[in-house]
């Protein structure tokens, strides 16, 4: 059984201490109180945003008062380099959102289960990309936010509160840790992760968190084949083998993105993953 949405400090910290030196939440032109039948005004980049506009009105809604915090919050802290509404919108949320086709389709053929009630593990969050969105968009699933920094723990904290998710939940810890940890080790139908590290490190961190039967998903850029090739044994170590390597449909300016699915046929040995730092500094 996983822990209830809270934040697992190693330290003890005030969220009170940080809440004093961070602005305070204003809502932009495009984040109004939330309420059901709100609307947000349109801009012609968001009509060119294919998988935002498949969202129900109230996701949209939650997308955009994630993405005002998101940019409040970064006056005062390093969430992210971009610094528009519209940049993130398409840097960001459209990037996430555009994992959403191709997990579905291999979780449906080789999880055999359908593609609701997903318990998801997003590993080195940052800011909470692409959980956050992946959260808000699939209301059923399960989400855990998982981030070793505390002051961005208290930031998904807030951004939980303010999009009113309750399906989501922020863990602090690294991913090391919490792959020996019994509550976490092998209790994930999915482990995604997104600009956290070369995918041989990867396999590492996310591989012992998934059930076996279950997948792991990169967020990669336009030409990850050698990082592939080069992880192919970490990743067979970890239990599992690649099942895709595929580009998806964004409409991001930055580029071709690709999603690297893989899945999880075995159990993964007692000795990964190793201890905290070790497969940064030695990858397999």
């Amino acid at each position: 059984m996983l822990l209830s949405r809270s934040i697992i400090c190693n330290v003890q910290f005030s969220c009170g201490t940080y809440f004093k030196h961070l602005p305070t939440w204003k809502p932009s032109p495009f984040s109004p109180y939330r309420t059901t039948t709100q609307t947000f005004p349109t801009s012609t980049v968001f009509n060119t945003l294919s998988h935002f506009e498949t969202l129900t009105s109230r996701q949209k809604d939650q997308i955009h008062l994630y993405v005002d915090a998101l940019l409040q919050w970064n006056k005062r802290m390093n969430l992210t380099a971009v610094t528009e509404m519209n940049e993130v919108m398409e840097r960001h949320v459209e990037d996430s959102l555009a994992i959403l086709p191709p997990l579905r389709d291999r979780y449906r053929t080789h999880c055999k289960s359908l593609f609701d009630n997903v318990n998801l593990v997003d590993v080195g969050t940052g800011a909470g990309i692409p959980g956050m969105i992946l959260a808000i968009a699939c209301p059923d699933w399960d989400v855990t936010l998982l981030e070793s920094r505390n002051k961005r723990c208290v930031f998904l904290e807030h951004a939980i509160n303010v999009t009113g998710l309750s399906n989501a939940k922020v863990v602090r810890g690294r991913a090391e840790d919490l792959g020996q940890n019994p509550s976490f080790r092998e209790q994930f139908d999915i482990a995604v992760a997104r600009a956290v590290a070369e995918m041989r490190i990867l396999a590492e961190y996310c591989l012992p968190l998934v059930r076996v039967g279950g997948l792991f998903v990169a967020a990669k850029g336009h030409d990850p084949e050698v990082e592939v090739r080069n992880a192919e044994r970490a990743i067979q170590l970890m239990g599992a083998s690649v099942l895709q390597v595929c580009p998806v449909e964004s409409h991001s300016p930055y580029g071709q993105r690709t999603v690297i699915i893989c899945w999880k046929d075995l159990a993964t040995p007692r000795k990964y993953p190793r201890d905290p730092g070790t497969p940064a500094k030695e990858p397999l």
